[in-house]
């Protein structure tokens, strides 16, 4: 870089830049920049800072968070939560160690949050915030898949820990997302918005853990005098700290490299590795810097990058509409993987990494996982010869499925793609195929082949005509895959669902962001009466707890489109709303249930929910002092959720007490 002037204005931009970037993803738990690309950035403000001197106020370099924006409570932390010093090279991380032990564990992708115990009872659990102030966030924590509510220690005891979501329940909660748009991008995203609700509900529902990976202080016992010693001593106490190993600088090289050896089997998120000194007193001794303390630095993975051609960009449809663009290289081995494709997110990416057909790309796995393009070298997407033009990827103007035109339109401040056209057959499987669902209509056999065939047929082109195939065996028994058998049993299965609840209808219809819950909250809202719920207005949906602008918004435009009054109306001559009793009076109104183990009076436990909401009482995951009755048929079993009833004193009941306490012999 040039003069020294041009060196302080390109700090001021990177700053600028680093900064927009941290507070979008801690604030709004969404991200405009890749992690490689946050990293070469603020690696380029920190040698720059180092050349010039000269640090700027705001610098991400020089503070550890942001403004926290939230309704919860906030409490000041007693001392700061400083970040730490990071590397990426494992000479670094034995120079740091010299001849000391230490301890070298995960650096979680979550949420830090700070839990005090006083009594033996979890009595506060506060997120970091900016590491000055943060939320007070104790409900939440109480629901924590594992750890303590109460300990036996009665002292106050005061840790440090990191909240995380598993891969795999992340996978789960967005595949019960409809729109892929609404989908969260990372667990990190959904863990910090689920730590941070007003409904701990919701938390409870999200599989949230916790793994601590400090002792901050305990008071009336001696201290200890390793890290080691203060992790196993959490482990008796009931934690699950965070997976460690002890190291020295001989063997540290070894050790990181078995933690890269995990990370591909690894349930839980991580973005690298933390080593502090063993011995406590002396690394207290060795203070802070304005930023960092002394006594542990951070190892960030040296992304594995490949060079490789791109080959073409792929368009991939979706239910709702949006085509998501798709990398396709030339095969390269990444962390012991061949890896030929790479998700590129939207337009508005495509067109900053300026791709052509034939480019040479830098490909790389985020925290060894997810393949992404880090560079392209050749950028002949910025080619200014129109002759080149043809090796340039363009975004299509029509879609890929149907052949009819698409739309870039704008999602979250990034240009996406669309196929306008409602009768696109990627929208069509997508909607039936929503539709047909257990929680929706629950017609057995109708999987997206399947689907994809009778659309491919023209047998189907409103949800009405799966009512409608019987006129249809000629067709379909001559068809590959389909005899006499399968399509009687397709048929039963369609009469079966000819009867259906309103929640699950409503929530068949696929109206984005209204799952089962809220159509059942929308039913009850409106006494099942299905024209009143069609007719809702947006202030009076507003007023549902729970609903709020967004849904209701969602749901008055849906219901305000004719042609979707009408594709129900034509769906309604096929099917008949099971029958509900309002029982404003029943016994059960008001009350909160849990339901464990085995039932035999109902079909399942999704049946005693429904049996319990349609009576106006209410369905908890957990047991709590909130709980009124706990169903279970082995009433004198052990298990945790008995014994948790028996401590507060709730009622045990089997499902004959349960239906006798309804004023329900019918079942």
């Amino acid at each position: 870089m040039g003069s020294n002037s041009d060196k302080i204005e390109r700090i001021q931009e990177l700053v600028g830049i680093l900064d927009k970037a941290a507070r979008v993803y801690e604030q709004e738990d969404r991200e405009i920049m890749s992690n490689f690309e946050y990293d070469a950035l603020y690696d380029e403000l920190v040698a720059l800072e180092k050349e010039t001197g000269f640090v700027m106020a705001n610098s991400p370099t020089q503070r550890a968070g942001y403004e926290i924006l939230s309704e919860l409570p906030k409490e000041r932390h007693e001392s700061p939560m400083l970040s730490l010093d990071k590397t990426k090279e494992v000479s670094a991380l034995a120079g740091f160690l010299g001849e000391h032990e230490g301890m070298l564990s995960w650096k979680m992708d979550g949420l830090t949050i700070v839990l005090t115990y006083r009594g033996g009872e979890l009595v506060k659990a506060v997120t970091r915030g900016n590491g000055e102030i943060g939320e007070v966030i104790t409900n939440n924590a109480k629901v924590f898949k594992n750890i303590p509510l109460r300990i036996a220690y009665e002292g106050e005891l005061v840790l440090r820990g990191e909240a995380v979501i598993r891969y795999s329940d992340f996978e789960e909660i967005n595949a019960r997302i409809e729109r892929d748009e609404d989908r969260y991008k990372n667990p990190r995203n959904l863990c910090s918005g689920t730590v941070r609700q007003l409904n701990n509900e919701i938390t409870a529902q999200r599989s949230v853990y916790c793994f601590p990976f400090t002792l901050i202080s305990m008071d009336g016992e001696p201290g200890f005098a390793t890290r080691h010693e203060q992790m196993e001593y959490l482990r008796q106490l009931g934690f699950m700290p965070v997976e460690y190993r002890m190291v020295t600088a001989s063997d540290i090289e070894e050790t990181v490299h078995w933690f890269s050896e995990q990370i591909e089997k690894n349930d839980f998120p991580s973005d690298g590795l933390v080593l502090c000194y063993d011995d406590i007193a002396y690394g207290n001794s060795l203070g802070r810097t304005a930023k960092f303390p002394r006594d542990a630095i951070a190892f960030k993975w040296r992304d594995e990058v490949r060079e490789t051609t791109l080959l073409s960009i792929e368009w991939s449809p979706s239910r709702t509409g949006l085509l998501n663009p798709v990398a396709i290289f030339a095969p390269v081995e990444l962390e012991g993987t061949t890896v030929r494709r790479a998700s590129v997110h939207n337009v508005s990416i495509v067109e900053e990494l300026a791709l052509g057909i034939g480019d040479t790309i830098e490909v790389y796995k985020a925290n060894m996982i997810i393949p992404q393009i880090a560079v392209n070298h050749t950028r002949s997407g910025n080619a200014a010869d129109p002759s080149a033009a043809s090796v340039n990827v363009n975004v299509p103007e029509v879609c890929p499925v149907c052949g009819e035109p698409t739309q870039v339109r704008m999602l979250n401040e990034a240009k996406a793609l669309y196929c306008a056209n409602p009768q696109c057959t990627a929208k069509k499987v997508g909607m039936f195929e929503h539709m047909v669902q257990r929680d929706a209509l629950n017609i057995e056999g109708l999987s997206e082949a399947t689907l994809e065939k009778l659309i491919g047929l023209g047998l189907i082109h409103k949800p009405a005509d799966i009512f409608r195939l019987a006129g249809h065996r000629d067709v379909l028994t001559q068809t590959d895959g389909f005899g006499d058998k399968s399509f009687d049993n397709l048929l039963a299965a369609c009469d079966r669902a000819r009867t259906v609840s309103m929640p699950k209808f409503l929530y068949s219809l696929g109206i984005p962001g209204i799952g089962l819950a809220n159509a059942k909250l929308i039913c009850r809202e409106y006494a099942y009466d299905w024209e009143k719920i069609m007719d809702a207005t947006f202030d009076d949906l507003c007023a549902i707890q729970r609903l709020g602008d967004v849904l209701a918004g969602n749901f008055t435009s849906y219901m305000a489109d004719e042609s979707n009054r009408e594709m129900i109306k034509d769906l309604l001559s096929e099917i008949t709303f099971e029958a509900v009793e309002q029982t404003k009076d029943s016994p059960i109104n008001g009350k909160t249930f849990v339901i464990t183990g085995s039932v035999s009076h109902f079909p399942n436990r999704d049946a005693v929910k429904d049996f319990i909401e349609a009576r106006g009482g209410k369905v908890a995951s957990a047991v709590s002092a909130k709980t009124d009755y706990l169903i279970n048929n082995d009433t004198t079993s052990n298990s945790t959720k008995n014994k948790k009833a028996k401590e507060l004193g709730i009622p045990i009941l089997s499902e004959e007490d349960f239906l006798a306490l309804a004023g329900d012999d019918t079942q």
